[in-house]
């Protein structure tokens, strides 16, 4: 029987991050210690809060460290999360906290704390840490207060992972199954080149790949810096900016642009992203990369507007054209796949998916989404829990409702993106959907797979969700086939949920399972979410 706690909050590095979110997190913890309090749990924060900073989060790895040096490693500890956080700043100390931990977040879209636990709990499942998990829109569900009940008196929390059964070959059509083994085994035969400029985003420890789990399927890293973008940022041409942006114009893409630098997306902060697009692809051709992946949240944000317009136009069949050093036309025709955040585990599941696809006749453009946050909404076969999949602008035009002529670019929030830069911004069109996750477990590389619909809701309904998140970010309204909101969130290891359309729910079923069977070929462990 658990009577005292630990509490502590990992928050952002940026300042400007932390101070705005605090008065979310305060709100929760108040909360939390008063229903710690009424089931008899004293609550003891870990850390206390920074006046001069004006925030009480763990805002980095070093100071992570020195909470964890004074901590009783053997007491319970719970993480409380409403906010964005990169995990490092906490997970050294709790890789040697021996005491039950548990994880929790607040049902909310805002900052959001959802998407810091998941994060968390992947990178902790990575390094081999038991804990719990438990989340709650205001910490009074039945729900929330059975399994921290459960988590008082056994120091675990259980779910419901019924959804969730292994990959087998021989349950399935051999013809699905061999499409996808096939494909495997020349992907492997080849080999692919994954370009990494710079490694480890955010402190998401999740979202690196060991040299020696990746190079079984046949994928290496090209290990570049960042410094070398914006160097080679530097040898684009104004003119060539320019023809960028006028193709999109030519589409009916929207920028919306003003004058004030600090809070306005400018031209000039779109021309440079521009460049940046330009020079991404320059560099994956000399170095021959089939998939790229941008860290840009330290160091290149402290010298060019945001890398998202570029991530989007990457990950699009259709794109603006690009000239080589000799003067033709980098890969005509094709994406190259971007792996936002440099998610490495997205990076290996976007390439796979964007390759099988082109071989089932289908079109590959994919992208990676958090999984933000999500209400129920009545549709058309019932009540349905929808999901708010969102991401900072690696969303392809291909997937919006319009396309190009669907698509804005509105300037980043300035707590994260001081030098500005804009999205590439819609709402996804209807249809149907593979979903997946590759992440690490046990020193091996899994993948989850399962199947959805991308939802069409009202203008009105779309902007509430937008307003109650992230407006600037493009947005998918994802229903996930046999899974539930907390089957979802009791089984994901990641921030991140990779998502690809098909031409129709049969189809996405049958590219499923042979992708399935193409990760169990590369001795990806497989398991097939919701899929009877």
């Amino acid at each position: 029987m658990i009577d005292e706690i630990y509490l502590i909050a990992s928050g952002d590095l940026r300042l400007a991050a932390n101070q705005t979110c605090w008065p979310a997190q305060e709100e929760m913890e108040e909360k939390l210690v008063r229903v710690f309090s009424e089931l008899g749990v004293r609550v003891i924060r870990a850390h206390p809060y920074d006046a001069e900073k004006g925030h009480g989060f763990i805002d980095s790895q070093k100071m992570g460290m020195q909470v964890f040096r004074d901590l009783d490693p053997a007491k319970p500890l719970v993480v409380a999360e409403s906010v964005w956080q990169y995990s490092h700043h906490v997970l050294a100390g709790l890789t040697t906290h021996k005491g039950p931990i548990l994880t929790l977040a607040n049902w909310d879209g805002q900052w959001p704390g959802l998407v810091g636990m998941l994060n968390l709990n992947g990178s902790l499942t990575k390094a081999r840490v038991s804990y719990s998990s438990l989340w709650s829109r205001d910490f009074s569900d039945d729900f929330f207060l059975n399994g921290l009940k459960e988590w008082i008196h056994s120091g675990k929390v259980t779910h419901d992972l019924g959804h969730v059964r292994d990959f087998d070959t021989a349950a399935f059509p051999n013809g699905l199954a061999e499409t996808g083994r096939r494909f495997a085994r020349e992907f492997r035969k080849q080999k692919a080149i994954m370009g990494v400029f710079d490694e480890g985003c955010m402190g998401m420890f999740n979202a690196i790949i060991p040299d020696h789990l990746l190079h079984p399927t046949g994928v290496f890293k090209e290990r570049l810096s960042q410094s070398t973008l914006y160097a080679a940022m530097k040898t684009v041409t104004e003119e060539e900016a320019a023809q960028v942006l006028d193709w999109l114009l030519d589409r009916g893409m929207t920028f919306v642009w003003g004058s004030d630098p600090a809070t306005e997306l400018t031209k000039a902060q779109t021309l440079e992203q521009c460049k940046m697009y330009i020079a991404a692809l320059r560099l994956a051709e000399e170095f021959g990369c089939d998939t790229i992946g941008i860290q840009y949240q330290q160091g290149l944000k402290d010298l060019a507007p945001a890398s998202d317009l570029a991530e989007g136009l990457l990950n699009c069949t259709e794109r603006p054209p690009v000239l080589g050093r000799d003067g033709k036309e980098i890969l005509p025709g094709k994406a190259l796949p971007h792996f936002n955040e440099v998610d490495e585990c997205a990076g290996l599941d976007s390439l796979l998916t964007y390759r099988l696809w082109e071989k089932l006749g289908m079109q590959g453009d994919n992208t990676l989404h958090d999984l933000r946050y999500g209400e129920d909404y009545p549709l058309a076969g019932g009540d349905a829990f929808v999901w708010v999949f969102l991401i900072s602008g690696a969303a392809p035009a291909s997937h919006f409702a319009g396309g190009y002529a669907g698509a804005s670019s509105e300037r980043q929030p300035p707590m994260y993106f001081h030098l500005g830069g804009g999205s590439l911004k819609g709402v996804s069109k209807p249809g149907h959907i593979v979903w997946s996750r590759v992440y690490i477990m046990n020193d091996r590389l899994h993948c989850d797979l399962g199947t959805g619909e991308v939802a069409e809701l009202p203008a009105e309904e779309t902007q509430r969700r937008w307003d109650l998140t992230t407006p600037q970010w493009p947005i998918m309204h994802g229903v996930l086939d046999g899974v539930s909101r907390d089957q979802m969130m009791a089984r994901h290891k990641a921030n991140h949920i990779q998502v690809v359309y098909a031409t129709s729910k049969e189809k996405a079923l049958e590219a499923c399972l042979a992708k399935a069977a193409a990760m169990d070929e590369l001795g990806i462990k497989t398991a097939l979410c919701g899929i009877e």
